[in-house]
Order: structure tokens, then sequence, then C-alpha cells
């Protein structure tokens, strides 16, 4: 019995310690557990932060760029739009043997008139400039200058009817002179891919052979008067092509 007292005793002094030590052991383990959801929080937000910085910085300087590059287009604008404005296209001049079709935004221009039942068609490219070096330059003395050589290039097309056969002339025209390059009989139906015989180099037939495929164009309105003007024409419609691309580039960086 006294035994048995004891050890109640005991028992009952033992309860109290090990209810002390769970709730030691609880309260640490919240406090780890606060401590340890604030820390991550902390984290993640650190981390977020640090991840925005970049992608700020990069938008920043994605505007910054854009906005001194549209400055530039619109000096480039402006010093283009006073050029197109002093190199106004004239009229055409008395006589001129062609209508002219001018698409905005193409490199070339199509002529087109009929004579004689012939359909002619020219198509004319932007002009080409080339440098030429001057004789002095050539004899090795080193002082020459190198001076600027325009040229056109010319596709006349001749066709009888509206879809027959057609000559087609590949020429260059330079000031007060036009070159034929080549010569070309072409069949209607014929594709662009089949590889049809072209024609020996015009250069190389008979002389008076060439001076007739000259007059032959000559007759039908493919002469200096016309390849001069053209020449003018073509130079301002490459000013203006120039201003329209550089408002296209503008419209597409400000977006």
């Amino acid at each position: 019995m006294a035994f048995t007292n004891i050890l109640r005793r005991t028992c009952s002094s033992v309860v109290p310690l090990t209810r002390a030590i769970r709730t030691q052991r609880n309260y640490s383990s919240a406090i780890f557990t606060h401590l340890r959801n604030n820390t991550n929080k902390s984290v993640s937000q650190e981390l977020l932060r640090r991840a925005s910085v970049p992608a700020l910085h990069f938008s920043s300087l994605a505007k910054t760029t854009n906005s001194n590059l549209v400055q530039i287009l619109e000096s480039e604008i402006g010093c283009a739009e006073e050029e197109d404005d002093s190199n106004q296209v004239e009229g055409l001049p008395n006589g001129f043997p062609f209508k002219i079709r001018d698409e905005p935004g193409m490199k070339t221009i199509i002529l087109e008139k009929e004579y004689e039942g012939e359909v002619i068609k020219v198509e004319v490219h932007t002009p080409e400039i080339y440098e030429n070096e001057d004789e002095d330059e050539n004899n090795g003395d080193g002082d020459g200058e190198k001076e600027g050589h325009a040229s056109i290039a010319l596709v006349v097309k001749v066709t009888k009817g509206r879809n027959g056969t057609s000559l087609e002339f590949g020429c260059t025209a330079d000031p007060d002179e036009i070159t034929i390059d080549s010569l070309i009989v072409k069949d209607h139906d014929t594709s662009e891919d089949d590889l049809a015989y072209g024609g020996p180099d015009f250069q190389d037939l008979d002389e008076n052979l060439q001076k007739g495929f000259y007059k032959y164009l000559e007759v039908r309105g493919i002469k200096p008067s016309t390849t001069n003007f053209l020449y003018e024409y073509m130079m301002k419609k490459d000013g203006k092509e120039y201003l329209r691309w550089l408002k296209n580039v503008k419209k597409f960086v400000e977006k």
C-alpha cells in the first residue's frame, strides 16, 4: 500500500514535467514554423524582385533605343521631304510617246503604247550609279578622281497583238546614247523556265543588222530624247520611294 502511494506520487510529479516538455516542444515548433514561413515568403519576394529587375531594365532600354531611333528617322525624313519638294517631277515633255504607269512602292515603271498593230511595253529600272576612274589614275599617277556614271536598264517588249509572239530587247540607256545588249524572240506560251535559245550576242551580229534594230526601236519611241527624260524621272522616283520607306520604318518602330 505504501509502495503504491509512493508510485502514485512519483507518477503525479512526472506528468507535469512531461506536459511542460511537450508544451515547450510545441512552442518551439510553432516558432520554427513561423520563422520558416516568413523566411520563405521574404526569399520568394526577393527572388521575384530580382527577376523583375532585368525585365524592367530591358523594357526601359528598348523604349529609349526606339525613341532615339525615331528622332533620327524624323530628321532624315525632314531632309528627304525637302529634297522631294525641290525635285518635283515635271509634266511629260511635248511629244513623249508613251503612257507612264508608276505604282508606289515599286522600283520600276512601265511605259506603254501601241504602234501600227503592235503593243510596246517598256520596263524602266532605277538608275544604277557606277564609278569610273579617269585616265590619270589608270596611268598610275594616283591623282585621278572617280566620276559617277549613271545608266538605266530597259526591257523593251514588242508584241504582235495582245497575246502574240514578241521581240524582247535588253537595253542600257546612258546620257544621249542607247545600247542594245540582247534580243530574244518569245512566244506567248513559252514559260520563263524553258531553256529557249536566246540568240547570239548582239554585238556579234552583222553591223548593218545591228543598225537596223537600233532604227527599229527608234521609230517605236526608244531614243535618247525619251531615255534622258526617263533618267530624271527615275532619279526623282528613287527619292520618293526612299521617303516612303523611311516613313514605313518609322511607323513600325513607333508601334
